[in-house]
């Protein structure tokens, strides 16, 4: 009891650590139960302290994502593991449309391996930092802000990345490679801080054996998957981990469940794996609060994890072997940005065009929005087929029934495009755009 006692008041002091922004809570802090697991209290307040409003959203480039990103550097060091980033995280920049750069940052934590032949071989394990940080949305003529606090995206996979952090820092003995832990910056913007690390932070990123990735793992009574790009030779180690006891066993799919880091690692020919529990009702919206996870089963994702990552670092590294196709003879498609030759829309390939021309022309303000006043940017996803039709919108990133609905309804209605192409040939594509929704004051 004495020593369960010192924990929560070290986890309390960690609490107090985080800067504050004259803004209250969005809420009041997930107290520990008397009879939970001591791993348990440590996931609780490791995603409370990252789900605080005084961090915003931790949006990429945001002060939140600063504070949230000096959290995780301080949980590192006070589990005695090694920075090779800057406290606060190593900064990177990323130029914006209007003109102005934003600045993000990645924090890296090092656990040596022991083996002399593989310590300068790495397994990579990784979340992403960032997530949607604030909107100002209109009700009712008033503007209001709303904080997206991301507790299962992805508070929920920094807290099981510090935790597993521990656990193979105090187990190095078993680990014959080194482990880099990393929490990725901007990920939301087109996995940009992976994308650094790998291009221009990491020296010996040609040495990288695995990746692991961790985004959105808070509810597993919904599912809990492995992706590998089909990966052949880490579908059979997987395989082989199953047929021995394990608390928990993923589900491996052959379709992505969400863009996430992996993208950038597997585009260099480095072996990953995502593991996620999937995307779920309150995915991003303000409800995806700590209220929503499942802590016990968020401590079984661990124990696994860890014996995933020990695999991994002991044993042979998987080979990078190129995707499969699915058994219902499916591909997934090419992100817009990868195509060799990008989509085009009246012969433009500027998504602006396909707004301006197609999207604006025919969108009509639902008469009940107008009149309760509601206005803002539905973020919409779909799909563009190798024979240039539109399929499978989505809303990623809605503002209310009405408007995400009219969003749906006009880009679903859109005239065909000409399909995009890689290597000469045409492909899937993957497009995502903001449609806006604005009101206009009225002349007095």
């Amino acid at each position: 009891m004495k020593h369960r006692r010192l924990v929560r008041a070290l986890l309390c002091s960690l609490l107090c650590t985080l800067p504050l922004c004259g803004r209250a809570q969005y809420r009041s802090p997930s107290y520990p139960r008397p009879d939970e697991s001591e791993t348990v209290t440590q996931l609780r307040a490791c995603v409370d302290s990252l789900c605080m409003a005084s961090l915003g959203g931790r949006g990429a480039g945001t002060e939140g994502e600063r504070a949230a990103a000096a959290f995780v550097g301080r949980c590192l060091q006070e589990a005695g593991i090694d920075l090779i980033s800057a406290p606060e995280g190593d900064t990177f920049g990323l130029r914006q449309e209007q003109g102005d750069t934003l600045v993000s940052r990645n924090v890296v934590g090092f656990i040596p391996g022991y083996d002399p032949q593989l310590r300068n071989h790495y397994i990579v394990i990784g979340a992403r930092l960032d997530n949607l940080g604030t909107r100002m949305l209109t009700v009712d003529g008033r503007s209001v802000e709303r904080i997206y606090p991301g507790a299962n995206g992805n508070a929920s996979g920094l807290a099981l990345l510090l935790a597993l952090a521990r656990k193979l820092q105090a187990e190095r003995v078993l680990l014959r490679r080194s482990v880099l832990v990393v929490a990725f910056g901007a990920s939301l913007r087109d996995q940009a801080g992976a994308w650094y690390f790998l291009n221009r932070s990491f020296a010996d990123s040609g040495n990288i054996d695995a990746m692991v990735n961790l985004d959105m793992v808070g509810t597993p009574s919904a599912g809990f998957y492995a992706y590998t790009a089909s990966n052949a030779d880490l579908n059979a180690r997987l395989s082989a981990l199953a047929s021995s006891l394990q608390p928990v066993r993923p589900e491996t799919v052959a379709l992505e469940p969400c863009p996430s880091d992996h993208r950038a690692f597997y585009d260099r020919k480095i072996p990953s794996v995502f593991f996620t529990t999937g995307r779920y009702p309150e995915y991003n919206t303000p409800r995806d609060t700590p209220s929503i996870l499942e802590w016990e089963g968020m401590e079984r994702e661990l124990e696994y994890l860890r014996n995933v990552c020990v695999d991994l670092a002991q044993g042979p590294a998987p080979s990078f072997l190129p995707a499969e196709k699915p058994r219902d003879g499916k591909d997934a498609p090419v992100p817009y940005y990868e195509c060799d030759v990008k989509p085009a829309f009246l012969g433009s390939s500027d998504p602006a065009v396909f707004l301006r021309k197609w999207v604006y022309v025919y969108l009509k303000y639902p008469p009940a929005a107008v009149t309760q006043g509601i206005q803002g940017k539905v973020e919409v996803s779909f799909e563009i087929g190798a024979d240039g039709k539109v399929r499978d919108v989505r809303v990623l990133h809605g503002v209310h029934p009405l408007l995400d609905e009219e969003a749906l309804r006009v880009i679903s209605a859109s005239p065909d495009w000409r399909p995009g192409r890689l290597r000469g040939k045409k492909v899937r594509c993957a497009v995502s755009l903001p449609v806006e929704f604005r009101l206009e004051k009225k002349k007095k």
